[in-house]
């Protein structure tokens, strides 16, 4: 399943393998289901007036309304095979996002980086030479930066007209994160994390001993959290220093979440989910039922969210 999305009144939507979106109630009731034509990776995001956006493996983004009906589809490509495997067969599948603006364009990646009016008509879109998996993040100043399986990170003005492009050693399937001085960060499968300056120049690298799937997140303080499939937690400073690693039992996937008080919460494929405190130290785990490869989400009211290959969705106080 995608990492859950909290809606304006309440509602949580999640993805899942099945194809399907899903709105379930803040007490745990499912209220609807809305189908796609194949599996969906994406997960959903809503606007202030409860619109759910999300992407299949069909090739398509779709709008949907609160209330379940849908109120748009966008179609990417056009690639030949609209389900298939292989580079060719998943080169439009719309995994990467999606992601909205504040005026409302909705960025998504695929066969390249889409950007959308809130009525489904194309803005514009930007082509890369390989699939775009992850959603592209969005700067202060409007620029789009998007990691893709060609080994690139590129940077897009809000015109969709190319600012810059950075090439690393293998395929990026992670969301950039961009810190308040315009610090963008980025993990590749060629086991580094990134730290580039805002004109697209190389800060630092920080090497691990494995892929970094996992994006990264900023902390309070400007630290900076990833996991890498050599089942560590890293925790950087700004500066690239590594302040402190914390070990699972295996690869972690998905992004680290840091709560209002610090702690970092996070996922592995040991079907755990963990608490770290600040300083690095164990606060808590618990122990689920499958591989925790999403994000964990906390709502307005502290309420924390995790999703599981069991295809469960569940909510903790």
């Amino acid at each position: 399943m995608s990492a859950a999305t909290p809606g304006p009144d309440g509602t949580v939507y999640v993805t899942s393998h099945d194809g399907k979106l899903y709105a379930v109630s803040a007490e745990g009731a499912l209220r609807w289901t809305f189908a796609s034509a194949d599996r969906s990776w994406s997960t959903p995001a809503v606007s202030s007036d409860g619109t759910v956006y999300f992407g299949s493996d069909d090739d398509h983004l779709y709008a949907v309304g609160a209330d379940g009906k849908e109120r748009w589809r966008f179609r990417a490509g056009p690639c030949q095979v609209a389900i298939a495997t292989g580079p060719e067969g998943v080169r439009c599948d719309v995994d990467g996002g999606p992601t909205l603006g504040p005026d409302g364009t909705i960025y998504f990646g695929a066969d390249g980086v889409y950007a959308l009016w809130p009525d489904g008509t194309l803005r514009w879109k930007y082509t890369t030479r390989g699939h775009v998996p992850a959603a592209p993040s969005l700067a202060a100043d409007g620029t789009v930066y998007v990691g893709s399986r060609d080994d690139a990170v590129y940077a897009i003005w809000p015109d969709g007209s190319t600012r810059w492009e950075f090439r690393t050693r293998d395929d990026i399937d992670t969301t950039p994160a961009v810190a308040d001085d315009g610090t963008i960060y980025f993990g590749a499968d060629d086991h580094r994390l990134y730290a580039l300056f805002p004109d697209g120049r190389q800060k630092w690298a920080v090497l691990t001993q494995g892929a970094i799937r996992s994006s990264p997140t900023i902390g309070h303080d400007g630290t900076v959290y990833v996991g890498s499939y050599d089942r560590f937690l890293y925790a950087i400073a700004p500066d690239g220093t590594v302040k402190w690693r914390f070990g699972a039992a295996d690869k972690i996937h998905g992004s680290p979440v840091v709560a209002t008080n610090g702690v970092v919460l996070f996922g592995a494929q040991d079907d755990h989910l963990y608490a770290v405190e600040p300083d690095g130290r164990l606060l808590w785990y618990l122990a689920l039922d499958a591989d925790v490869d999403a994000s964990p989400t906390i709502d307005a009211s502290g309420t924390l969210f995790v999703t599981g290959d069991d295809r469960t969705l569940r909510a903790f106080r």
